[in-house]
Parts: structure tokens; C-alpha cells; sequence
């Protein structure tokens, strides 16, 4: 039994300009570059303020949740709660349902930091659309999250 499907383009064949794993890395590439002077005034680094921006919506995950949400490894995130941590940004505690799980919670001076970046951040995301119609950028973030759906390994 042959498969008759059609080979697979190359890259070569596609280009770079209409590959989209890579427009969203360079997008997202800009985005955090554009952000990284006032991060660094504030302590912060991309895993930080990743860590920061979810803690600023989801109440007290589990470590291993935090993660998915932030996008980072385990072991880089580890490293960025030990910092956040030590400046106070944030805490630890055990899980009441279960001792062994860890779950992270933001302070008023983590909450403090990340409100001072948002406006930042809100402007970098208000630049990324700029001239693009609202309905545009709806079905564009409507059609991200079906994509997430489609690769993702976790719930969240």
C-alpha cells in the first residue's frame, strides 16, 4: 500500500515570508526586545515577567500549571521564582490538598511591578496591530487559539 498523498513542500518552496512558526517567533522576538530596557529597570527578565503576567490573572497555580502558562521549562522557570521570590515579588506555598505541590502567589509589590510594565506591554500589543481592523484582529486571535488546541500537550 503507497501513500498518494502529495510530498510535503520544502521550505525553500514556501518561504520564509509565508511560514508561520516563523513570523510568530520574529513576532514575538520584537516583542519581548521591545520590552527588555524596562523590564531590566524593574528586575525583570522575559521568564519573570511571563511568570508575573499570569500570577496578575490566574490565582495561585501550581507550579507545574504556571509553567504551561508561561511558557517556560521547568527548570528556567524554577530559577525565575527563586529570584521573584528573594525580591519579594512573589511566594510559595504548599497546596492544603496536597503537601508535595507547590502553589505561587503574587504580592502587592510583584502586583506592583507588573502594573508599572503593563502599560509597555498593552503598547507593543496595541503597535503589533496597528492599521488592522478589529474584526481582522479578533478572527486572527480566534484562529491562535484553535491552533493552540490543535498542538497543545496540556488543558490550559
Amino acid at each position: 500500500m503507497t501513500d498518494q498523498s502529495p510530498p510535503l513542500p520544502r521550505l525553500g518552496e514556501i518561504g520564509l515570508s509565508n511560514y508561520a512558526p516563523y513570523l510568530m517567533n520574529r513576532i514575538m522576538g520584537r516583542y519581548n526586545a521591545s520590552l527588555r530596557d524596562e523590564m531590566a529597570l524593574l528586575g525583570l527578565t522575559t521568564p519573570k515577567m511571563r511568570a508575573l503576567a499570569v500570577l496578575s490573572v490566574v490565582e495561585g497555580p501550581l507550579i507545574r500549571e504556571l509553567a504551561v502558562y508561561a511558557i517556560t521549562d521547568p527548570s528556567t522557570l524554577s530559577r525565575a521564582l527563586d529570584q521573584l521570590e528573594r525580591d519579594g515579588l512573589i511566594r510559595r506555598e504548599a497546596d492544603p490538598a496536597d503537601s508535595r505541590a507547590t502553589r505561587v502567589r503574587i504580592t502587592e509589590a510583584g502586583r506592583t511591578a507588573f502594573d508599572t510594565l503593563w502599560p509597555r506591554m498593552a503598547e507593543a500589543n496595541a503597535r503589533m496591530f496597528r492599521g488592522i481592523p478589529e474584526d481582522e484582529r479578533r478572527a486572527f486571535v480566534a484562529t491562535l487559539q484553535k491552533m493552540l488546541t490543535n498542538i497543545r500537550k496540556h488543558e490550559i
